[in-house]
């Protein structure tokens, strides 16, 4: 591994981190002088002041609006919605008109709040109306570059069909390394693994578990499944150590990494190894997939409705990536080509997120990275909100470490604009969760300070601002293929806001502080749980909006001049609304830090398939067998759940039974837990242990089947409305306590 200079890693981060000190420095001076009245800087604010209540006449919306502005925001409402209408999934030509009504739309918007809405009549609303503008920047930045860039969207799907017959056929067949680096997993985690990566159509491939705790019982799994066991005698550089030890240690051509959780579909190598005919590809991604829910939906009990939180980066942004040349290696489920690795020096070591820079690194070199958008692979999800936490604290500290080493996607030579500007908006969007920050903080400055920050006309808010809004959240879902609705994304960005903040604070500060952190997996519970540590501040947020609420409501009904009343409302009405909004978010986001139980570790999936029980009463003797059909409404590793088409004459309760899938020829044995009787006779079975071949045909089933991991729809934004309301009214904790085993819901095949 080619490591940086030392001077590199120590004067860099110095030199950004003092850089961003000054920019606040400067404006705090700035801020200060201006409270303090010095001359030139007031002079200067009243002249903006000036100008911003004698604003250009194309920033000033008419007194009249009347018919002109319906028939615009209709027109431009019909055109949009005629165009998603006839391309339900975009195409390049749909995408570039509502690309561009959007864009025009959101420059009209952005001029008109920088030239008429900024209240810099005293110094104290000056600040905050500046600092709402900055905080409104940050998110409207990201989203002015994801427009740019869904101009050259790709989808890869049907180049995949068209190469994979060379690899089907052995025309072209590179043998594969199949490398599992593995930390703390426990052992059922692994085993399903290592038998997916077996269970690939392709023979030239050789596994390889990678060992960076020195388990004696994994180095005996590898032994009994038949795989390669690597170990090494320290844990330098973690995770990417650990990849480029095995490096030394293996001779593919081509290098294959999941993660320890993650089970390949059997179709994965064909669909991606023949991408490497061209030399100029060095690195081949596809999605993340998980088998189990997440935190968020799970502890919503919304399984079934929402959609994962990764979707909308693997639906649509990596897509714009791949269109931008700047798709991000996202550290497992990745096939990448050994001699590209190998000319940088392997995987790169400097930061945490030593996959993101290594796509950086081959990418700089000349190669080209390419993202298949097909779920080839699932592994599990967060299962605890604590967890999910670790997990996007650490995405964040490995990107934005990007400012602080050679890496930095905006200052390493070989990449083009479109590729520097694709990673930048990868940057700035952890910068987004400060500005989340500061739209729940800010409605408290109405109410506390008596502070304006937003001199808006009703007027205004209807000519510039509402066409500009509903052609937007119109747009939102299907610009991300239905990934996400623009409401529920407000949601689970809300979760993580506070702690994100401090991360993006801390990190440009004190960057490498924090060393490569785990998320836990395989985690059991039996009952709610309620994450204080990440609630706290939530906690504070909701009870001082809440008074503050509660203050400016007893104020408005205490006046004596319904004059008066009717002024101090229409003056705060915005922060009122804000208020409420942001109650409402805030208390969806409590609810989801209530982990919900989870009382099995192994997942259950919606897997339909004809069966046949044989109930053994006494199983020394053949006679006393009763045989009985049946299809599997639930399967796991562990047990299944069977709907039979006749009654048993007795209670089967703690029976031994032998129960085969008819179809995949796969017999299991066990013991039934539980009989209940609803539109047919339902038994609940505890499988045994099964022999090996048996157990790798269960894993293929349900893990591995070509196809299975299918993408679902988010609900769209009139449903995700009712949604939160139902979520607020019904709350998981409250109206469904049942510890009971949740199915997940795959394709039914």
């Amino acid at each position: 591994m080619v490591a940086p200079p030392a001077r590199s890693r120590v004067l860099q981060p110095q030199l950004t981190t003092l850089i961003l000190l000054g920019i606040t420095a400067i404006a705090s001076l700035i801020a200060v002088a201006w409270f303090a009245g010095h001359g030139a800087v007031t002079q200067l604010f009243e002249r903006i002041h000036e100008l911003q209540t004698q604003p250009p006449m194309w920033v000033v919306a008419p007194q009249m609006l009347g018919e002109y502005f319906l028939f615009w925001t209709v027109a431009l409402m019909a055109v949009v919605l005629v165009t998603m209408r006839l391309c339900p999934r975009p195409t390049r030509w749909s995408r570039a008109v509502v690309v561009g009504i959007l864009g025009a739309l959101a420059i009209r918007y952005l001029s008109w709040r920088s030239l008429t809405t900024l209240n810099l009549s005293t110094p104290l609303n000056g600040v905050f109306s500046l600092g709402l503008f900055f905080l409104e920047l940050l998110i409207f930045g990201n989203g002015l570059i994801q427009l740019v860039l869904l101009l050259r969207s790709r989808d890869r799907c049907a180049q995949a069909s068209q190469l994979a017959p060379d690899v089907v056929e052995g025309n072209f067949y590179p043998s594969v390394d199949i490398l599992i680096p593995s930390y703390n997993e426990p052992e059922f985690i692994l085993r399903r693994t290592i038998i997916g990566c077996q269970g690939l159509h392709y023979n030239n491939k050789t596994i390889y578990l990678l060992d960076d705790t020195r388990r004696p019982w994994a180095k005996a799994l590898a032994q009994e499944l038949g795989c390669e066991y690597l170990t090494r005698p320290n844990n330098r550089h973690a995770k990417a150590g650990n990849l480029n030890y095995a490096l030394g240690k293996t001779t593919g051509e081509l290098i294959l990494i999941f993660d320890a959780d993650f089970v390949p579909t059997q179709n994965f190598l064909t669909r991606t190894v023949g991408f490497f005919q061209d030399p100029s590809v060095a690195l081949v991604q596809t999605p993340q997939s998980f088998y189990n829910p997440d935190p968020i939906a799970r502890n919503l009990g919304m399984e079934d409705v929402l959609t994962p939180e990764e979707e909308v980066f693997y639906r649509q942004i990596q897509r714009v990536r791949d269109g931008a040349g700047g798709v991000v290696c996202a550290g497992t489920s990745f096939i990448v080509r050994r001699t590209a690795l190998e000319s940088i020096g392997g995987f790169v070591t400097e930061a945490v997120s030593e996959d993101f820079f290594t796509g950086i690194r081959l990418a700089a070199k000349g190669y080209r990275l390419v993202y298949l958008s097909e779920k080839l692979s699932a592994g599990l999800a967060a299962e605890t909100i604590a967890s999910h936490a670790v997990q996007r604290i650490r995405w964040a500290q490995g990107t934005l470490q990007s400012f602080f080493v050679s890496a930095n996607p905006l200052t390493i030579p070989g990449l083009n604009v479109i590729q520097r500007l694709a990673y930048f908006e990868g940057l700035l969007h952890w910068f987004s969760s400060i500005a989340r920050v500061g739209f729940l903080l800010m409605p408290l400055a109405y109410s506390f300070l008596g502070v304006v920050p937003l001199a808006i006309e009703d007027n205004g808010l209807l000519y510039f601002f509402l066409p500009y809004y509903l052609v937007q959240i119109s747009t939102f879902s299907w610009l991300n293929y239905r990934s996400r609705s623009a409401l529920l994304s407000e949601v689970y960005s809300l979760v993580l806001a506070f702690p994100l903040a401090l991360t993006v604070l801390r990190v440009m500060v004190h960057p490498f502080g924090r060393g490569f952190q785990v998320t836990p997996k395989g985690t059991v519970s039996d009952r709610y749980r309620f994450n204080w540590q990440l609630a706290w501040p939530l906690l504070i947020a909701f009870a001082v909006t809440a008074v503050s609420l509660w203050i400016n409501l007893g104020n408005w009904l205490l006046m004596d001049n319904w004059r008066d009343a009717l002024t101090h409302f229409q003056g705060t009405s915005i922060g009122w609304l804000w208020s409420i909004y942001n109650l409402m978010m805030i208390g969806i986001a409590l609810l989801i830090l209530l982990d919900a139980p989870n009382p099995d570790n192994h997942q259950w999936f919606d897997v339909r398939r004809i069966v046949k029980l044989t109930v053994y009463s006494q199983p020394e003797s053949a006679s006393s067998q009763q045989i009985y059909w049946g299809y599997s409404t639930m399967l796991s590793e562990r047990g299944g759940e069977f709907a039979l088409t006749s009654a048993p004459a007795v209670d089967l309760t703690d029976a031994r039974v032998t129960v085969e899938l008819v179809d995949e020829g796969i017999q299991l044995t066990g013991a039934i837990a539980h009989m209940a009787y609803r539109d047919l006779p339902m038994v609940r079975l505890n499988f045994e242990p099964p022999p090996l071949a048996t157990e790798r045909q269960l894993i293929a089933l349900l893990f591995c089947r070509p196809g299975q991991w299918r993408s679902r729809c988010a609900p769209s934004e009139l449903h995700s409305l009712w949604l939160i309301a139902k979520i607020l009214l019904r709350p998981r904790f409250l109206f469904d306590q049942k510890a009971d085993i949740r199915p997940v819901r795959v394709a039914k095949v």
